[in-house]
């Protein structure tokens, strides 16, 4: 719940594609409160093309004709600014963005990510509305970002401190298609059958003598017993084991791609 109170603004948006990038940037993120203020195009259907699926987030959207009224209700606004317009305010880099930002919600407060025109930002007039300002430290030497990038920047910055406020894990494993058999322990009679496996291979190499098998296969069982071999990893050991047999017979044999 605390995401619901953080609402994205964009003040007089000129292209309606990037609305609907801002859009899907924001659901990406957890984030579903659009404000736009006196867009130049909007509804659109490039916004709905952009928006990816985001299409909920657009028609929910609040249109505005003006920066207070997309305000209205909030505690907290932060404004994005690419440039020193020399006036002593509060400056914040995303990450501290994102901190404030969750401090104010988790004590019940409405706050505000403000976001300026694409070719000018915000004015002097409209940062002044807004407690923080937010500088996105990008290459000086070219700094400006676009509308929705400078969106998902700070979107994700405030998914990343509102996983850390939740105790929520920021990464999660990639699973593998064979994760379930790379989870679930061998069963008895797959290590016999591997055991006969093993033995037969090792036969056909000339490494056992069936003849003179001293204690080999006792001291094998006794290795692989102890590794806790998962059913993934025994199918890869089957699959050396036939790949070896083939080369001993000589017999043409592919590898395999693990």
């Amino acid at each position: 719940m605390l995401l619901q109170n953080i609402r994205v603004v964009l003040v007089n948006t000129s292209h309606p594609g990037n609305i609907g990038g801002a859009a899907r940037a924001m659901k990406n993120m957890g984030l579903s409160r659009l404000y736009l203020v006196d867009p130049e195009d909007f509804p659109s259907s490039e916004a709905v093309a952009r928006a990816s699926g985001a299409t909920d987030i657009l028609e929910s959207a609040q249109v505005v004709a003006s920066l207070e009224e997309a305000l209205v209700g909030c505690s907290l606004a932060l404004g994005t600014s690419a440039r020193d317009r020399r006036i002593p305010w509060p400056l914040l880099d995303p990450r501290e963005c994102a901190t404030t930002c969750l401090e104010q919600v988790g004590q019940g407060a409405e706050v505000a990510l403000v976001f300026g025109r694409e070719y000018a930002g915000l004015t002097n007039e409209e940062l002044q509305r807004c407690q923080f300002h937010v500088h996105i430290p990008s290459d000086p030497s070219f700094s400006s970002l676009n509308l929705a990038a400078a969106v998902q920047v700070l979107a994700y910055e405030v998914r990343m401190a509102w996983l850390a406020a939740e105790g929520l894990p920021s990464k999660q494993e990639k699973l593998e298609t064979t994760a379930m058999l790379n989870a679930q322990p061998v069963t008895m009679d797959e290590l016999e059958l591997f055991y006969g496996h093993l033995e037969s291979t090792l036969v056909e190499i000339g490494f056992l003598d069936p003849e003179k098998p001293r204690h080999l296969m006792s001291r094998l069982r006794r290795l692989y017993g102890r590794s806790g071999i998962s059913k993934l990893e025994m199918n890869i050991l089957r699959g050396i084991l036939t790949e070896t047999q083939k080369a001993a017979r000589g017999e043409a044999h592919t590898r395999r791609k693990q």
